[in-house]
C-alpha cells in the first residue's frame, strides 16, 4: 500500500485513509455486536477525529496526563465510540478486545466517555452541551495557569500554551448551555479553543428542520467567534485536507475562539443507513454493515478487521508524541531554570499542596456577634486569596449578594476589556447571569488542573446547575459552589426565590458534600476543609456546595469538630441528654433557644450541630455514636426546609421542625415565626419526642 502524500499541505495517505475506513467498520462492528449504540456519528466523524488525533493534537499517547499535552472533549459524548476508536488506534491503552466489549458491564468503553474509567478521556460527557461548557472552562483555566507561571511570555512561546479542540453535535449546540457557554467563550475571546460541530442535519426525531431553523453560523459570530465553513468532498464524505487547513487557520486565530462548520452525512458510507435517523441511535443491521464494508473495500465476513499496516501506521503517534513531549520538556526546563520561584510554585500547586502557614490567615470571628455566613465567607476569600494565588472564580452576577469577590481590582476579563480592573489573567471571573455553564465551566477548569475554583449564586438556582453539579459528582471534582440565600430567610423576594425542597435534592447526589455552616467560625471551618479536602487523584475529590445565609447569624466559639461534620456545639446539663436538638444553619439558633428553655424546666438537653451530613457520615461509629447516642431516642431536627433529610437522624420517636409547602413574601424575621421557626416550637417538639419514649 502507498505513503506517497495524496495532498500538499497535510501529510495524508493511503493508509490514513484506510485507518479512518477503518475507524468506521470498527464503529458499525462494535454497535452491531452489542445491538444497540450510536454507530452513525462515529462513522461520518471518523476523519475529523482521526485528522485531530493523528496531525493535528499534541499529545502523548504514553502517557495521558502529560501536562504540556491539548485537550480534546467530545461533546456529543453519545459517538463515543468516535473517541474510544481513536484512543485505541493512537496507543493509548484501549486494545481491538475493548472495542468489543463496547457497553458492557466492567467495560473500558462504556457508552458514552466517563473520565477516569478510560485513559485518555478529559471528561465525562452524556447529557448534550456539557463537553462545549466544559472546553470553555478548560479554555479558561489555560489562561489563567498561563498567568501564574508565564505571563511575560510572548503568545505561543511559553510552555503553558496549548489548544483545547471539541467536538459538538447538533443536540449540543440545541441545549442551552452551549449557547451560555459560547456567549462566555466570545466575551472573553478565548483563542486557545477550537469547537468543531458536527453538522449532519440528523436528530432522533429525523431531520432538524424539524426542531432548528436559525444560521448557527451567524450565531457564533454574533458571539463574537472566528467562524469557517467546511465543505464536504464531491462524495459527501468530509474532507481532511479542508478540514485540516480550517483547523490550522483557527489555531492561529489567537484573539478569538474559533468555530468550525463541518457538513458530514450521518452513517457516511452505509449504503442505505446514511442520511436517516435510525442510523443515529441503533445498530445498522448484519445486512448493512456488510455492505458498507463492501463500499470500503472490507471483507463483509470479516468483523473487527484491522490491518497490521494500519495499526503500525496508527500507533506512530506514540513516537510522534514522544518527541513532541521531548521537545516540550526541553522548553519547560529553560522555563525552570529562568523562573525558579515560578517552578518552586507550580511544583506546589502541582502536587495540590498548600502554601505554608496559609491556615493563619484565616480570620476569626468574635462570640456573640451577628454575622450572615456568607459574610463569613467573604472574608475568608479576600483573606486567603493573597495566601493561595491558585484560588480562583466568581458568581453568575451575583458576586455583591455571595460575596464571592476575590480581588476587586483583577477581573478575568481580556486586556482590550474597557473596565480598568480588566487582566486576562485576573482574579475574580464574572460568570454572567449563566448559572449552567458557569457549573460546567467549573467542572473544565478543575479537570485542566493547576487551579483551586469556586463559584457563586443563589441558592434556589441551584435548580439550574443540578446536571452539571450532578457531573461534578459523578467524576469526583474539587469544585466548590457557593450557594446563599439558603431559605425563607432571605425575606422578600418571596417563594420563588426562596429554596424549600434544595438542601435535600442536593444532599440526594450520590458524592456531592453539602455544607451548611451555622455561624460565621464553622463557615471558616468548612472553607478550611474543603481546601484541605482537595486532590485531583481520581476517586478522593469531592465537589462541596457551601450554603449560606444572607440573614446575620449568632457567632459561637469555634470548634474543630464542625470538620467532622457534625458535633456536640452545647451538652447537656444536670446529668447526660434526655434529648438532643440537630440544627443547620440558621436555625442551630433555635435549638440553643429551646435548650435554654428545656434546661430551666430540668431537661438536660444537648445541641447537635450538623454543617455537613456527608463529612459526618464519613466519620467512625465510635464518634457518631458519641455525638448521637443511640440510647437517646428523643431528638429533634430543625432545618428551614423540607424535613427528608432528618428522618433517619431522628428515628421513630423524634420530631422535625421542618417546612414541607413554599414560602411567602415578607421579612425574614416574620417568615420564620409565621412558619413555627422559633425556639418555642423547637422545644415543644423536643417534649413531644421526650413523651414518645416514655410511655
Amino acid at each position: 500500500m502507498s505513503t506517497k502524500p495524496t495532498t500538499t499541505d497535510l501529510q495524508w495517505t493511503e493508509l490514513d485513509q484506510r485507518a479512518v475506513d477503518t475507524a468506521r467498520v470498527l464503529a458499525a462492528d462494535a454497535v452491531q455486536k452489542v445491538g444497540n449504540g450510536h454507530p452513525g456519528t462515529a462513522m461520518s466523524l471518523a476523519p475529523a477525529a482521526y485528522t485531530l488525533f493523528q496531525k493535528v493534537m499534541r499529545h502523548d499517547p504514553a502517557d495521558a496526563d502529560w501536562v504540556g499535552r491539548d485537550r480534546f472533549v467530545l461533546s456529543a459524548g453519545h459517538s463515543s465510540l468516535t473517541l474510544y476508536i481513536q484512543l485505541y488506534l493512537a496507543g493509548f491503552g484501549l486494545q481491538l478486545d475493548d472495542l468489543k466489549a463496547f457497553r458492557t458491564w466492567g467495560s473500558k468503553t462504556p457508552g458514552h466517555p466517563e473520565y477516569g474509567h478510560t485513559t485518555g478521556v478529559e471528561t465525562t460527557t452524556g447529557p448534550l452541551g456539557q463537553g462545549v461548557a466544559n472546553a470553555v472552562g478548560m479554555a479558561m483555566a489555560a489562561r489563567f495557569e498561563r498567568g501564574l507561571f508565564d505571563p511575560e511570555a510572548a503568545a505561543g512561546t511559553s510552555p503553558f500554551d496549548h489548544h483545547i479542540f471539541a467536538i459538538a453535535g447538533d443536540g449540543c449546540l440545541q441545549e442551552g448551555i452551549s449557547s451560555e457557554a459560547s456567549s462566555m467563550a466570545g466575551h472573553q475571546k478565548l483563542g486557545n479553543l477550537v469547537l468543531l460541530w458536527d453538522d449532519n442535519h440528523i436528530s432522533i426525531e429525523g431531520d432538524t428542520e424539524t426542531a432548528v431553523s436559525e444560521d448557527t453560523m451567524k450565531r457564533y459570530e454574533a458571539y463574537g467567534w472566528h467562524v469557517q465553513r467546511v465543505e464536504p468532498k464531491e462524495n459527501g464524505d468530509l474532507d481532511p485536507e479542508a478540514l485540516f487547513a480550517a483547523i490550522e487557520a483557527a489555531k492561529a486565530e489567537t484573539g478569538r475562539p474559533s468555530f468550525i462548520a463541518m457538513r458530514s452525512i450521518i452513517a457516511w458510507p452505509a449504503p442505505n443507513a446514511q442520511n436517516t435517523e435510525a442510523a443515529h441511535g441503533s445498530a445498522l443491521g448484519d445486512d448493512e454493515v456488510a455492505a458498507t464494508k463492501r463500499v470500503l473495500g472490507f471483507d463483509p465476513e470479516k468483523s473487527f478487521e484491522v490491518a497490521d499496516e494500519v495499526i503500525a501506521h496508527t500507533r506512530e503517534a506514540l513516537d510522534r508524541g514522544r518527541e513532541a513531549k521531548a521537545e516540550w520538556e526541553k522548553s519547560f526546563a529553560a522555563w525552570r531554570t529562568a523562573n525558579p520561584q515560578r517552578a518552586a510554585e507550580y511544583d506546589r500547586i502541582e502536587a495540590t499542596d498548600l502554601p505554608e502557614g496559609w491556615e493563619s490567615h484565616l480570620p476569626t470571628f468574635e462570640t456573640g456577634k451577628g454575622v450572615a455566613t456568607r459574610a463569613a465567607s467573604g472574608k475568608v476569600l479576600q483573606a486567603l486569596g493573597p495566601v493561595i494565588p491558585e484560588l480562583w472564580g466568581g458568581s453568575a452576577d451575583l458576586a455583591g449578594s455571595n460575596n464571592t469577590t476575590i480581588d476587586k481590582t483583577s477581573s478575568f476579563l481580556p486586556a482590550d476589556n474597557p473596565l480598568p480592573e480588566a487582566d486576562p489573567y485576573g482574579r475574580t471571573i464574572h460568570f454572567g447571569i449563566r448559572e449552567h455553564s458557569m457549573a460546567a465551566e467549573m467542572n473544565g477548569i478543575a479537570l485542566h488542573g493547576n487551579t483551586r475554583i469556586y463559584g457563586g449564586t443563589f441558592l434556589v438556582f441551584s435548580d439550574y446547575m443540578r446536571n452539571s453539579v450532578r457531573l461534578s459528582a459523578l467524576m469526583h471534582l474539587p469544585v466548590t459552589y457557593v450557594w446563599t440565600h439558603d431559605s425563607i430567610g432571605l425575606g422578600e423576594d418571596g417563594p420563588t426565590h426562596q429554596p424549600v425542597e434544595h438542601l435535600a435534592a442536593l444532599r440526594a447526589i450520590p458524592g456531592l458534600n453539602v455544607v451548611r455552616p451555622a455561624d460565621a467560625n464553622e463557615t471558616v471551618i468548612a472553607w478550611r476543609e474543603i481546601l484541605k479536602r482537595y486532590t485531583k487523584v481520581f476517586g478522593k475529590g469531592a465537589p462541596h456546595g457551601l450554603v449560606l445565609t444572607r440573614q446575620g447569624v449568632p457567632t459561637y466559639e469555634a470548634n474543630e469538630d464542625a470538620a467532622k461534620g457534625g458535633y456536640v456545639l452545647l451538652d447537656a446539663e444536670g446529668g447526660g441528654p434526655q434529648v438532643i436538638l440537630i440544627g443547620t444553619g440558621s436555625e442551630v439558633q433555635l435549638a440553643v433557644e429551646a435548650r435554654e428553655q428545656l434546661q430551666a424546666a430540668g431537661i438536660p438537653t444537648r445541641v447537635v450541630s450538623m454543617p455537613s451530613v456527608e463529612w459526618f457520615d464519613e466519620q467512625d461509629q465510635e464518634y457518631k455514636d458519641s455525638v448521637l447516642p443511640p440510647s437517646v431516642k428523643a431528638r429533634v431536627a430543625v432545618e428551614a426546609g423540607i424535613g427528608l433529610t432528618w428522618h433517619r437522624f431522628v428515628g421513630d420517636a423524634g420530631r422535625i421542625v421542618s417546612l414541607e409547602h413554599f414560602g411567602a413574601s415578607a421579612d425574614g424575621k416574620v417568615l420564620f415565626r409565621e412558619f413555627g421557626f422559633t425556639g418555642d416550637a423547637v422545644a415543644a417538639a423536643a417534649r413531644e419526642s421526650l413523651a414518645t419514649t416514655q410511655r
